[in-house]
């Protein structure tokens, strides 16, 4: 066989195979296309024959995995991935350096030895003393059933797990990996490809659940190729400042339950600590009296989540007037300063415009479309609105308010942390049957309702 044949080019975004180089992979991606040796051995030989494996079962006669999930011992994981790890899942979660991926890691992996026995936490990055150093700083608890193993060869580790036949597996990190059976660098794309690939079999055929801890790019994009996503049961991201202390984390799929809901911690010196007041956290430093301030809140999975919206507009000096958005999609306020001018008579043409989600927080959803554009009005015309005042609602480019989902929850919420009035769409207003004691409802139509209901009538 030439050598030519022993080679094929594989692309570093989508993990695509190629027999010759391409410039531009079926992903879209230019220039992504690296060579890598091809794995050897006959694929023929490798494949099933079929009939004598492969058997249909009934689903009724199928056990669900949902009586069989572990219990982590922290609330906030056991939210975001729906109730417990499951057995023989395959957990990917990711995040920026020094977001606290590992702090999480090594606290859910004490809790669960103590829950439920031998823990088996392999690195790849860190020497075993060094994970000993954040154990003592993190754990309450360490546990004689947590073992650490220093290793990066996929074909060693198994061979430890055999004999040690833990209850969870940890993997920091997948990109520090390798397998012996092939000969690109570890990281590659054949690498982690062939690591996750051996990691899902072993965890599925002896339910065993395993978390893996994967880098990001500087884009924020998941390092490696996208395959990866694909093959894992749940992809965990945890988001946050560096500089602040609170910490989001975040599924972005799930085959166990929703990716709507979101886990929040603290992180203080002692490791994460779980956020049950998550909205009151968020509005602690809420001046209700501060021109360009506005509370809102999104529904996010069981929950709802109220949060402050920050606004603040300056007089354009040079150029194009500026927009700059941190949580609120950049497009998403272009269209809400645009409505503003054409529907409220606000023009904002010679003004740069900032709107920051306090506390570092990227909702998802429409529901904050409101609350943005009342606290743009309030920078931009210097005024303050009525005090504690919630807004909610999306906003369409005719102006008008379209309603939103759970908004009655809301509304308890709110009435819980001491808000007054709640402005919202009116269809939405109409359809709450029983409005909590010592809240005002005010349905309203369009932006320039809300304004009005907000600041009263303005001269424009």
């Amino acid at each position: 066989m030439s050598k030519r044949s022993q080679v094929v080019f594989v692309c570093q975004e989508c993990g695509y195979e190629s027999p010759k180089w391409i410039g531009q992979c079926i992903c879209g991606k230019w220039n992504t296309m690296v060579e890598e040796k091809a794995a050897s051995g006959n694929s023929d030989s490798r494949r099933r024959t079929g009939a004598e494996t492969a058997k249909a079962v009934k689903i009724l006669d199928v056990r669900s995995g949902n009586q069989d999930r572990l219990d982590t011992g922290i609330p906030e994981l056991n939210r975001v991935l729906g109730g417990g790890l499951v057995k023989g899942s395959l957990t990917l979660i990711s995040g920026e350096p020094g977001i606290g991926k590992s702090t999480i890691i090594i606290q859910t992996a004490a809790k669960l030895a103590e829950r439920y026995g031998k823990v088996l936490y392999v690195t790849g990055e860190e020497s075993e003393e060094q994970i000993k150093i954040r154990a003592d700083r993190v754990c309450v608890t360490q546990p004689g059933e947590l073992y650490l193993l220093a290793e990066t060869n996929i074909e060693a580790i198994f061979e430890v797990e055999a004999l040690l036949k833990p209850s969870f597996l940890v993997i920091d990190s997948i990109q520090t990996m390798y397998s012996g059976e092939i000969t690109s660098a570890p990281g590659s794309v054949s690498q982690v490809r062939v690591c996750t690939n051996e990691l899902m079999r072993v965890g599925k055929t002896k339910g065993i659940p395993v978390f893996i801890v994967a880098h990001v790019t500087k884009s924020g994009d998941l390092a490696g190729p996208k395959i990866i996503e694909h093959l894992v049961d749940c992809v965990l991201n945890f988001t946050g400042e560096r500089d602040q202390e609170f910490r989001i984390l975040r599924a972005y799929k799930n085959r166990f339950g929703t990716t709507s809901e979101i886990g929040a911690f603290e992180m203080k010196e002692e490791g994460l600590v779980g956020l049950e007041n998550l909205s009151g956290n968020f509005l602690e430093g809420m001046d209700h009296e501060t021109e360009g301030s506005m509370a809102t809140a999104v529904y996010e999975g069981t929950r709802p989540l109220m949060m402050e919206v920050q606004a603040l507009t300056a007089a354009t000096n040079i150029g194009f007037a500026r927009r700059a958005a941190i949580g609120v999609d950049s497009g998403r306020l272009n269209m809400i300063i645009a409505v503003l001018d054409r529907k409220a008579g606000v023009s904002l043409i010679n003004q740069d415009v900032y709107v920051n989600i306090v506390g570092g927080l990227k909702p998802e959803g429409t529901s904050t479309d409101l609350a943005v554009a009342l606290a743009i009005y309030s920078a931009g015309k210097g005024v303050r609105g009525a005090e504690k005042t919630l807004a909610i609602g999306e906003i369409g480019l005719t102006g008008d308010l379209r309603t939103i989902q759970n908004a009655e929850r809301i509304i308890r919420e709110a009435a819980r942390l001491g808000f007054k009035k709640v402005i919202l769409p009116g269809k939405n207003a109409d359809k709450i049957a029983e409005v909590p004691p010592g809240i005002k409802l005010a349905g309203v139509r369009n932006v320039r309702e809300a304004i009005t209901e907000q600041f009263g009538r303005q001269d424009r």
